[in-house]
C-alpha cells in the first residue's frame, strides 16, 4: 500500500499502525499529491491512504487520477477536515473509506481490514458529522466555485468571465448559496464559509 501525507509524523504513525495488520505491506510513503499519483501509477497498490490536503495536487485530484490509472486500488481518505459538506462530497465520489486523523488506532485497523476485504468504511465520528450536516443542503460544484471566487474578492462580472457563465447565472448561484446557509450579507457569507470549512479542501476552478 501507499501512504500519502505531507506530515512525516502522521505518515510514521500510520505506518506503525498498519504494521500490526496481517498481509499489509507499505510499499512507499509520499508527501505530496504528484508523488502519490506517480506511486499509484507505478506500483498499482491494493490500497492508498490519502490525506485530503496535499501540496502540488490536492487529495480530490489524486483520487481522480488514482481511479484513472489504477482502478483496482482502494482509497481510504485520512483527513483532519470535519466539514460535513466536504466529507459528504468524498463519500459521493465513492471513496472506499473515510477516517479522521483523531481516530483511535483500533478504528483505523478495523477500517483498513474492512476495505481490504472489499467493503466500505466510515469512521464513527464521520457518520456523526455527516448526520449533523444533513439539515443543510450541500453545495453543488458550481456553487462551490462561485463561493470560492466571491470570498477571494472577485466581482460577479469577473466570476462570470472566469467560469464562462453569465453574470445573471453567477447571481443565481450566489443567491442559492446564501439561501442554503441562511445568510444575507457578504460578511455573513464569509463567516459561514469558514465555519463550515467549505473552502478548506476544494479544488479551485
Amino acid at each position: 500500500m501507499v501512504v500519502a501525507d505531507d506530515h512525516a509524523i502522521v505518515r510514521r504513525s500510520v505506518v506503525e499502525i498498519l504494521s500490526t495488520i496481517d498481509r499489509v505491506e507499505v510499499i512507499t510513503e509520499v508527501s505530496d499529491g504528484l508523488s502519490a499519483i506517480a506511486s499509484v501509477k507505478q506500483h498499482q497498490p491494493s490500497l492508498l491512504m490519502l490525506d485530503a490536503a496535499l501540496p502540488k495536487a490536492r487529495g480530490i485530484e489524486v483520487f481522480a487520477e488514482c481511479r484513472r490509472w489504477s482502478p483496482e486500488t482502494a482509497v481510504v481518505l485520512l483527513t483532519g477536515f470535519t466539514s460535513p459538506t466536504l466529507l459528504a462530497e468524498w463519500i459521493q465520489a465513492d471513496v472506499n473509506g473515510v477516517l479522521l486523523k483523531t481516530c483511535e488506532p483500533e478504528e483505523m485497523q478495523q477500517g483498513i481490514e474492512v476495505v481490504l476485504a472489499g467493503g466500505h468504511f466510515l469512521a464513527e465520528q464521520v457518520r456523526s458529522l455527516i448526520n449533523s450536516g444533513l439539515t443543510k443542503k450541500p453545495l453543488t460544484l458550481r456553487e462551490h466555485q462561485v463561493l470560492s471566487l466571491i470570498v477571494s474578492g472577485e466581482r460577479n462580472e469577473a466570476i462570470g468571465e472566469r467560469l464562462c457563465i453569465s453574470t445573471k447565472t453567477v447571481e443565481k448561484h450566489r443567491a442559492a448559496v446564501m439561501r442554503k446557509y441562511g445568510v444575507h450579507s457578504f460578511n455573513e457569507l464569509m463567516v459561514a464559509a469558514m465555519k463550515h470549512g467549505l473552502l478548506d479542501d476544494w479544488h479551485q476552478p
